[in-house]
């Protein structure tokens, strides 16, 4: 973190700390879903809990912003009143090294839309595994399970990925990113 600006530090807490409101905003949207569909009505919006390592990421595109926004994000829940407690900060931290997995492999060079999808969709992998072990997934028909290890990998492309970029690039375009690397990015874009 030594490389990193304060303002960029600052942000990162920012967005963790709104995120983690929105994630428990989401939480009864999840309980409905699943008392409609059963385990993989959570899949369906999973993404959701993934979508601040996206858009710090995409903002600051520095490592470890991923894997700290997610963390701080889960910590922030758990302080507010999450029931799952303390274990939720594990999540958070798998969750977080999902995403960071997929800026580390393109060497924190490239933060076009696939490789925020892909982010996604490792975030997914991640907590999926990890769920899998922690939720007694296993007791599940492996049908049924690998269709919720899509359904919550779909989740976190399009979720965490596409709509994490649209609100980040809907954001730069307020100017109020223009010091950040995606503003200067959007910058040269639109003086080309």
């Amino acid at each position: 973190m030594k490389q990193w600006r304060l303002k960029e530090i600052v942000v990162m807490s920012v967005l963790s700390v709104v995120f983690a409101v929105v994630y428990l905003a989401f939480l009864p949207v999840g309980k409905i879903l699943a008392g409609l569909f059963g385990p993989i009505g959570y899949d369906l919006i999973f993404g959701i809990w993934f979508i601040v390592s996206i858009i710090a990421a995409y903002i600051i595109r520095k490592p470890g912003a991923a894997f700290l926004s997610e963390t701080i994000a889960a910590t922030v829940e758990v302080l507010l009143g999450n029931a799952i407690g303390p274990m939720l900060i594990i999540s958070g931290i798998i969750q977080g090294l999902g995403a960071e997995s997929a800026f580390a492999l393109t060497r924190y060079k490239y933060y076009n839309l696939q490789v925020l999808m892909l982010a996604g969709m490792m975030a997914a992998l991640f907590s999926f595994v990890w769920g899998y072990f922690t939720s007694g997934f296993a007791a599940l028909s492996s049908s049924y399970v690998f269709a919720m290890l899509l359904t919550r990998m779909t989740s976190g492309a399009l979720i965490a990925g596409l709509l994490g970029k649209w609100l980040s690039d809907a954001l730069a375009k307020t100017g109020v990113l223009a010091s950040f690397a995606l503003g200067k990015e959007q910058r040269r874009k639109h003086a080309a």
